[in-house]
């Protein structure tokens, strides 16, 4: 049920770049936007440090991060108009590059704000919207972006000082479904030596809390993707067969961090359980 301050459901995703907020959490904020849930998507940095036109890379002739950074913002609005995402908040701060990157020294870029700083701003969200669910990134930052880490540091960290959330969780992929897909492509005969991940990559299954079946949005999660069509060459799901992308994109999975209210015994399917 609703607390007397709270007007209605609200999801909010803390993602770290433009295009992040699709594969772990696009069906969600699709299905719930659909339910009447009030959804909001708060993207960290404006992705500078992705590639440029012809798929320049950072650091080589001809990558300008201004153009970069506009052309992924762009793109983020037709994701999110396809998700039917209710609002997109900016916190503007520079993209730091994946782990090792020059940018990584630069004082500005986001893993290098003070957390005190970029949590409050993140905390005046949360108290504007007051979201019951909030859903970001592991400790580990899923695979170990700077950025990502520091998106799950600022988000614990608000909503530790507001207290505003009910339940949160952290987005997984379960170590299962990987081996499992990577059979199938197998199967089909794919190179999967162009989809190597780290033996370590993924959520051990026994920690996964909870599954949403997202089946339903498999076509606009696609033209979400998609619409991030700069980075193409990254998101690798857009080079599978599409019934890998059916298994990959039709169900999203997530690790409990805490929960205020009662919980399903077992394997729950909804993020708003215990509140409704």
């Amino acid at each position: 049920m609703l607390g007397a301050m709270e007007s209605e459901f609200t999801l909010m995703a803390v993602h770290a770049h433009p295009d992040d907020e699709v594969i772990g959490t696009g069906g969600v904020l699709a299905r719930y936007a659909e339910e009447g849930v009030r959804t909001v998507l708060v993207t960290c940095t404006n992705g500078e440090q992705g590639d440029g036109p012809g798929g320049v890379k950072p650091g080589e002739p001809g990558h300008d991060p201004v153009e970069v950074s506009r052309r992924r913002l762009d793109e983020l609005q037709e994701s999110a108009a396809h998700l039917a995402i209710d609002h997109v908040e900016l916190l503007g701060y520079p993209d730091s590059g994946m782990a090792g990157w020059d940018a990584n020294a630069d004082a500005e870029v986001f893993s290098n704000v003070p957390l005190d700083r970029s949590a409050a701003r993140l905390a005046e969200l949360m108290e504007r919207y007051r979201p019951q669910v909030v859903v970001t990134y592991d400790e580990k930052g899923g695979y170990g972006h700077p950025d990502h880490i520091q998106a799950h540091r600022i988000a614990i960290a608000a909503a530790e000082a507001t207290g505003i959330p009910r339940k949160l969780y952290y987005t997984a992929i379960p170590r299962a479904g990987i081996a499992q897909m990577m059979d199938y492509l197998r199967d089909t005969g794919a190179d999967v030596g162009d989809f190597d991940l780290p033996e370590d990559f993924g959520t051990p299954d026994e920690e996964i809390t909870t599954a949403v079946d997202v089946s339903a949005y498999f076509e606009r999660k696609r033209k979400a993707l998609e619409a991030h069509a700069s980075q193409g060459e990254n998101i690798f799901l857009l080079r599978m067969p599409e019934e890998a992308q059916r298994q990959a994109l039709g169900r999203e999975v997530f690790v409990r961090r805490f929960s205020a209210v009662p919980v399903p015994d077992g394997e729950e399917d909804d993020l708003f359980a215990g509140l409704r």
